[in-house]
């Protein structure tokens, strides 16, 4: 199944200017890594406490920021591989700052009175599971796994598609009974495909990894 990770090489080539430029300036790939997560929780922080308090405008920031935010992840990226600035530290980084800001974003959603709790909290424990399925792809001796169709960049789309759709829906609530059934189900909907795909996702990482991995002769596990 497509992927919007197969766009990345696109995505990079319009980026590519600008990481020059950074990069003149002495920007570094992990200086652009903490910089997004921070961001990323501090963005999230903000939309949950002002859903609390009924404020749904505020998640129209969230499409906007999951836009940039797959920007900084390529940026960091590409200072990363194509400036020699690889590290390990980096790759520390770059997995633990992905899962904890993808977990902050997510978590916006909790306090929505129409959002399912517990689908909403399965499909973050399948987002973190399909993140760490890709991630163990190293330790049999491969590169890591971006396999979708639910990977990071797709799950960007769908939770900014949710954020579009809560923080446009206070001017639209008295309209048309079919602008209220989009706030009472969408949501529901989204996330319970989010949910299907993440499970195929899993399995495909888990699969393809395993076909890839060519045990050494020596090797009994």
């Amino acid at each position: 199944m497509p992927s919007i990770y197969s766009y990345k090489s696109q995505f990079q080539d319009l980026l590519r200017p600008v990481v020059k430029v950074l990069y003149h300036f002495g920007v570094t790939a992990n200086q652009i890594t903490l910089f997004a997560a921070f961001l990323s929780i501090l963005l999230a922080l903000f939309v949950g406490l002002s859903s609390v308090k009924y404020v749904y405008a505020s998640f129209l920031l969230i499409p906007l920021w999951m836009f940039l935010r797959m920007a900084f992840n390529a940026i960091d990226g590409m200072l990363a591989k194509e400036f020699a600035q690889q590290s390990a530290l980096g790759a520390y980084l770059n997995e633990l700052c992905d899962v904890v800001s993808d977990t902050a974003l997510y978590a916006c959603f909790l306090f929505l009175p129409t959002f399912n709790l517990y689908l909403l909290f399965v499909v973050i424990f399948l987002a973190l599971v399909s993140e760490y399925a890709g991630v163990i792809a190293s330790l049999v001796g491969i590169d890591r796994r971006y396999d979708g169709p639910m990977g990071k960049s797709d799950r960007a789309f769908l939770f900014g598609l949710l954020g579009l759709i809560v923080g446009l829906w206070p001017w639209f609530k008295d309209n048309t009974f079919y602008v209220n059934w989009v706030w009472q189900y969408a949501p529901n909907v989204i996330l319970s495909i989010c949910l299907v795909l993440l499970l195929v996702t899993i399995y495909n990482r888990v699969h393809n990894g395993v076909v890839l991995h060519t045990p050494k002769k020596n090797e009994l596990k």
